[in-house]
Order: structure tokens, then C-alpha cells, then sequence
């Protein structure tokens, strides 16, 4: 399949756009539901190109963890973000709200059901 660099990047903009408040989605999501599989190392890339401002703090790791070194500025500036939208973490990883166990953590992802 070829594609542009500019037909990966609108993609993945709208995709990273969608995602709503207070839920996640991993770089490998992102790219899937853009319609790209198998590309989620260039989500970020194309991430960083946009001239409007996205949420690029609800695009996790596919373990759910947070995209930065624990501990950095990036990593803090993540977390701040998405914990002011209502994400828990729990040892660094995202977990859903009602966290006691009987919760499945697909209610927290975004992202359509075949993904």
C-alpha cells in the first residue's frame, strides 16, 4: 500500500482529534484506526506536525503506560492532563475510574470494538 506522508498525518490527526475527554488510545490504535496498521511507531511523528494543537496526551503505550521517562516534564505534563480529565493511574499505567476489579478496562479505551 503507498500513501503520502500527508495522507498518514491528516489520519492520524482526525484519530488523535476523536479521542475523548477522560479516555485513552495506544499509538498501535490510533494508527489501526486511522486506517493505517502496523505504522504506530509514526503516530508520534505525525502527531508533532500538526499546526493545530491535539490531544496528544490521551495516545499511550500499548501496555497503557505513559509516553515519557517517568519522572520527566513530558511525563508530568501527561499525567496532570489526563488526571484533570478524571484517567486514574495506578503505578503508572491508566486505569479505569471505577477501578475494583469487575471493570473492564475496553470501557476506558476509545476507539471502535473491532480494533
Amino acid at each position: 500500500m503507498r500513501f503520502s506522508q500527508r495522507q498518514f498525518d491528516e489520519a492520524v490527526w482526525e484519530t488523535v482529534s476523536s479521542i475523548a475527554p477522560g479516555h485513552v488510545m495506544s499509538y498501535g490504535e490510533v494508527a489501526r484506526r486511522a486506517g493505517f496498521p502496523r505504522h504506530a511507531r509514526m503516530v508520534s511523528k505525525a502527531m508533532c506536525r500538526s499546526a493545530t494543537p491535539l490531544p496528544w496526551y490521551r495516545v499511550v503505550r500499548s501496555d497503557r503506560t505513559l509516553a515519557f521517562e517517568v519522572g520527566s516534564e513530558p511525563y508530568n505534563k501527561q499525567k496532570r492532563l489526563l488526571e484533570k480529565e478524571g484517567v486514574q493511574l495506578i503505578n503508572g499505567k491508566v486505569v479505569a475510574l471505577e477501578s475494583d476489579e469487575t471493570v473492564d478496562l475496553d470501557r476506558l479505551l476509545w476507539g471502535p470494538s473491532d480494533i
